[in-house]
């Protein structure tokens, strides 16, 4: 077996030149070549192909432009009905996209497109338990909404308050404001929420504006970190098995759209993986000096994954192995998890921090291979090779509900 860091370098430089734009011919071509790749490290894989539904930058824009211009019809009487009504369809329709909803607006609007999973299978083909380890292939593009100087700041300034916070800040929520307010405004007549309604919905649609024409990233954290794990742990696993445990290696594609290829997976999949039997770990972004298991997420209401006691599992196998692991955060963004979590499926999510909680370079120029932390990666690794092993035994039982 190669050295794990040799591994992981191959894939992320490999990779990372590629623009992986969701649902684009080098998103393509990067599925083939994972899917080549896991074959090569032992486990037979195959590409997948999956329809989704652009939408997350340009969508969210255009639904921000109608809740401002909703706000300046509400302005005069005569226009108020048409800006309640515009105003609370804007509102709800985004709530409900970025939340993993019905996604009516998109339904509406977008034409179906092919992206690629990659689907492969390595531990125990006989046993009875499975493990699905997910990750993501495509990249995201970049935008001055995600300039982290004000979240280092704040670590900066006051790091003891900082570091008890544990649930990032819910950044959506100013977006589904603004036409609600606009929507207010016009129902009751104030100025100030109509005017808040359109400087809120002006500063949205022109920040999403800037991600729907920005350039993607190289995404070496997120999420060829992941990537790269996969194939390392199909690597670890040939070299040394892990019986009782069969293990599907999952790289989704269209990620970066606020889900869109896990969908074709959970179609395909879903129907064939017991739940009384089967575990969820997704890796998103674990290229930051420490790693962190997130407790759950939500754009718009936090859910915590299904089933605490398989994230109590992890955690045991940590510590028993000596591996650093941060517990107790949850996630304001949204990731493929939420799907699986949602079927009720034991989920569990691996992340990766530095000092000031943010995850290095998300989403700008500067993610590209050689600022990852490797070391966080292999760490990912060798967790989850472990947590095979007690999934393999008795301490299953702990990790997944009975008479569910």
């Amino acid at each position: 077996m190669p050295p794990v860091g040799e591994t992981l370098r191959e894939v992320v430089e490999r990779l990372a030149p590629l623009e992986r734009r969701a649902g684009s011919p080098a998103e393509h071509e990067a599925a083939d070549w994972i899917a080549e790749r896991l074959t090569t490290a032992g486990a037979p894989a195959r590409v997948e192909e999956a329809e989704f539904l652009d939408g997350y930058a340009p969508l969210i824009a255009k639904l921000s432009a109608i809740g401002a211009a909703a706000g300046v019809a509400g302005l005069a009487r005569r226009g108020r009905l048409a800006a309640i009504l515009g105003g609370v369809g804007a509102a709800a329709a985004i709530a409900d996209d970025v939340s993993n909803g019905p996604r009516v607006a998109r339904k509406a609007t977008q034409q179906p497109q092919t992206t690629w999973n990659v689907v492969a299978e390595a531990g125990d083909p006989a046993a009875e338990r499975t493990l699905v380890v997910m990750a993501h292939h495509d990249a995201a593009p970049t935008g001055a909404a995600f300039d982290q100087t004000l979240q280092r700041t704040m670590a900066k300034l006051a790091p003891g308050v900082f570091e008890r916070v544990d649930t990032s800040l819910p950044l959506w929520w100013p977006v589904v404001a603004a036409p609600a307010l606009s929507a207010l405004g016009a129902a009751t007549g104030r100025r100030g929420a109509s005017l808040a309604g359109i400087a809120l919905g002006a500063l949205a649609t022109a920040s999403f504006a800037d991600i729907a024409r920005s350039p993607i990233v190289p995404g070496a954290n997120d999420n060829l970190s992941a990537v790269a794990a996969l194939v390392a742990l199909a690597e670890r696993l040939r070299a040394e098995p892990v019986p009782g445990v069969r293990v599907l290696l999952v790289s989704c594609g269209a990620e970066e759209v606020i889900q869109g290829g896990i969908y074709g997976f959970a179609e395909r999949h879903f129907p064939q993986l017991d739940v009384e039997r089967t575990w969820f770990l997704n890796y998103d972004t674990i290229g930051s000096p420490e790693l962190v298991m997130i407790e759950g997420e939500g754009t718009m209401v936090m859910e915590d994954y299904h089933w605490r006691s398989f994230r109590d599992l992890i955690d045991r196998v940590a510590v028993r192995e000596g591996l650093a692991l941060r517990r107790g955060m949850r996630a304001r963004s949204s990731t493929d998890a939420v799907i699986p979590s949602r079927a009720r499926y034991p989920t569990a999510t691996l992340v990766s921090f530095d000092r000031a909680k943010a995850m290095t370079n998300y989403h700008q120029m500067s993610d590209t291979p050689e600022n990852l932390d490797y070391g966080t990666i292999e760490r990912a690794v060798a967790l989850t090779h472990a947590l095979l092993g007690a999934l393999a035994g008795d301490e299953a039982a702990s990790g997944v509900p009975s008479g569910r």
